[in-house]
């Protein structure tokens, strides 16, 4: 408990320029990490349908949670920030909520819920001057679904603006796997599953481009759901 405390004592100061507050903020989010991966894989589940996996995951994002809240480990130090013990505080309102959902078989709120508390965390770590490939892979969902809508409002009416839609949608989309590709340290940039991955997810965003300029609808809802799989993966892995 008490190295917790300390880790929670890493917003106390706004001066992260400082080598030691930016350690103490990165020694906060690794220890917020394998929560992160039990949330991100119940996400993954959820949308597969495996309600009991995610709430294993779930169940486990709980038990580690409590050594965090306030509400569950006691009162925080005086020098802990507002907005941090607010977070906590709501992360595990909302992990209760996340586990009614599923018990109730409700995956679209799971779901939802999911995805709010993992947008707080990130949000946290923004504000604190963080930011790496985990980051830049959960901010690409938005240009994924201004794809997937291009791309379905094409397969349903191949119109030339329609295309040229997909075609804008697809570049924005592969940008943002460029940038993120950036993003990877050099130990990651070298693992072939995520050189399969991130390579394939940009091969594709040009393709879908290709396939819309040519009219082949069939192709283009082809490689959306290609796309698809390799963003949830990429999510999955290194989100």
């Amino acid at each position: 408990m008490r190295c917790t405390i300390v880790l929670l004592a890493w917003l106390a100061s706004n001066a992260l320029a400082l080598g030691a507050e930016a350690d103490k903020a990165a020694d906060f989010a690794s220890a917020m990490a394998p929560i992160m991966a039990n949330l991100r894989t119940a996400a993954s589940y959820v949308r597969t349908g495996n309600v009991a996996l995610a709430q294993i995951e779930t169940d486990e994002a709980v038990a580690r949670w409590k050594r965090f809240a306030p509400s569950t480990s006691g009162p925080l130090p005086a020098y802990t920030p507002a907005e941090l013990a607010g977070f906590l505080d709501r992360g595990y309102d909302q992990l209760a909520t996340i586990t009614g959902a599923l018990d109730r078989g409700d995956n679209v709120a799971a779901g939802r819920e999911l995805l709010a508390l993992r947008q707080s965390f990130h949000a946290l770590r923004r504000h604190a001057g963080l930011y790496d490939l985990g980051d830049c892979i959960f901010e690409f969902a938005p240009a994924m679904e201004a794809l997937r809508v291009a791309a379905t409002r094409y397969d349903d009416r191949p119109a030339p603006a329609n295309a040229e839609e997909t075609v804008a949608a697809a570049r924005a989309f592969r940008d943002r796997l460029v940038r993120c590709n950036q993003w990877a340290n050099s130990e990651i940039a070298a693992q072939g599953e995520f050189r399969r991955l991130i390579d394939g997810a940009i091969a594709s965003s040009q393709e879908i481009a290709h396939a819309a300029m040519a009219g082949d609808a069939s192709l283009v809802h082809r490689y959306l759901v290609e796309l698809q799989s390799f963003a949830q993966l990429l999510d999955f892995r290194y989100g």
